[in-house]
């Protein structure tokens, strides 16, 4: 059995200082990699090395125009390879820049044999500059970072969503040396994270359990994701707002520059009014917010369908539920150097609905209407 592990980062000398790390640590191990700068060309440059330097370099053809998905079909077959060779103990997928590892995790999990075993996603992070990339606006296309034809990804939410997928962050400090406040909102970001570093004691530990993708999948779900407790040091805060009460449509929509603007990283999942039974999910980063219907709230689900249900989202619901509104509610997180906090607070309370519009009721909440509507599936 071949053991695999993905290594992702945006960061790519903190990334080869994480590969170079785990093929001294490991010997005989090999490091594939995919570079998709030479994407333009319409071919992918994949090449194997060991502890000693590059060992080969094969051109790979593009599907349909599309870099990501030639190493999608490309990355299992050379897994295979390896594994019959019988000679390699442990296989590093170094992915590209911008490429992140949530995809390339459930390809081999979904398509791999028996004799290739996913042990472990790491992505490797240079402390000072999680900052800079969190608050990088910029599209990856504009970049040279796109990984497919009509890459939409901004630098920061394929930085964020690699950072956060990755039960393991593999920590090494580039020219410009981190200090505490980039240790304290990479923290922040992903607190149940293992940090290690290269080279050091308990490096290679972090990676034995294995790794279930149905259970990181279920992590990133917004109805049952691990988000961040509140939390303040350093000068960064973590902010959590909780609400049972839903959003009007036209005051959130009037907020959202004020809200998208305040903080370098917020998620969640919210409730609007004028879509009483639809769980919506936000995701914002370097400016750039992401507003999608993420399926229904378990309470608007008669119970026969909870069967159909994974059971992470039934034990996030059951362990937040409210016995008038079920698992709906507000359920954000801000995180940002300076946040101001309050400010941030009586912001999103003034969005709630008032006494006087909750106490009308959802019959007439559906008459409300707003700009989400050129966002989301229409109201059911």
């Amino acid at each position: 059995m071949l053991p695999v592990v993905i290594l992702a980062g945006m960061h790519a000398d903190a990334r080869h200082t994480v590969t170079e790390a785990l093929l001294r640590a490991v010997p005989g191990a090999v490091a594939l990699h995919h570079d998709l700068t030479t994407a333009t060309g319409r071919t992918v440059t994949s090449t194997l090395r060991d502890a000693g330097g590059i060992t080969g370099s094969r051109e790979v053809g593009l599907v349909n125009d599309c870099a990501c998905c030639a190493l999608r079909d490309d990355l299992v077959p050379e897994l295979e390879r390896l594994a019959a060779c019988g000679t390699h103990p442990l296989a590093v997928v170094e992915l590209w820049d911008s490429v992140e590892p949530q995809s390339m995790a459930e390809v081999i999990q979904a398509h791999a044999s028996d004799r290739v075993r996913l042990q472990g996603v790491v992505t490797a992070i240079d402390p000072a500059l999680v900052l800079p990339c969190l608050a990088n606006g910029d599209g990856l296309a504009e970049c040279g970072l796109g990984a497919a034809p009509g890459d939409q990804r901004t630098v920061a939410d394929a930085f964020a969503r690699q950072l956060e997928y990755a039960p393991v962050l593999a920590l090494a400090e580039g020219r410009e040396p981190a200090d505490a406040t980039d240790y304290a909102l990479l923290a922040q970001l992903h607190p149940t994270a293992r940090l290690v570093r290269p080279g050091e004691s308990g490096f290679l530990a972090a990676l034995a359990p294995g790794f279930d993708t149905a259970a990181a999948a279920a992590r990133q779900h917004p109805a049952c994701a691990l988000l961040p407790h509140e939390a303040c040091e350093h000068g960064v805060t973590t902010t959590v707002w909780r609400a049972r009460r839903p959003f009007h449509p036209g005051r959130l929509y009037a907020a959202l520059e004020d809200l998208v603007c305040v903080a370098v990283r917020s998620r969640g999942r919210f409730w609007l009014a004028d879509r009483h039974d639809t769980l919506v999910s936000w995701d914002c980063a370097g400016g750039a917010l992401a507003v999608e219907g993420a399926g229904p709230w378990l309470a608007s689900l008669p119970d026969a369908a909870w069967e159909l249900v994974p059971a992470e989202r039934r034990a996030a619901a059951s362990l937040d539920w409210d016995p008038v509104h079920g698992d709906r509610g507000q359920h954000l997180v801000f995180t940002a150097p300076d946040l101001p906090a309050e400010q941030l607070r009586g912001l999103l309370d003034s969005c709630l609905l008032s006494d006087a519009e909750y106490a009308a009721g959802p019959s007439a909440w559906a008459s409300y209407r707003s700009d989400f509507d050129a966002f989301l599936a229409p109201a059911g």
